[in-house]
């Protein structure tokens, strides 16, 4: 996983962008105004998400259009993938220790 995505990730102005552009693909003019920030910041933002590899764009006229890449994103999923596998077979044995003494419960009240 690379570091330069997570960084590009970090700063909430650009976690809103990726957010936005999860929606579909926009213009800076349209991130801009939906965050209501100024062009010339949103495309600094852009500009960092581009070089992590996190948006792509492409010109129609005098526009840029960027939207998200799926590749980063997939490579997370399948780096996280390990750690939700860890998490869910630590929850499975709590689970089954929870219900161990569940099972025991009924013959301590009789008591």
């Amino acid at each position: 996983m690379k570091t330069e995505f997570f960084s590009a990730l970090a700063e909430p102005s650009r976690l809103q962008i990726v957010d936005l552009l999860h929606e579909g693909p926009l213009t800076v003019g349209e991130i801009a105004d939906r965050l209501s920030m100024r062009q010339p910041q949103a495309s600094k933002h852009l500009r960092v998400l581009y070089e992590a590899g996190v948006v792509e764009f492409h010109a129609e006229a005098n526009r840029r259009i960027y939207k998200l890449r799926s590749e980063p994103f997939k490579a997370l999923d399948f780096w996280l993938k390990n750690y939700r596998d860890l998490w869910e077979e630590k929850f499975n044995h709590l689970d089954d220790y929870l219900q161990g003494l569940q099972e025991r419960e009924p013959a301590n009240n009789d008591q």
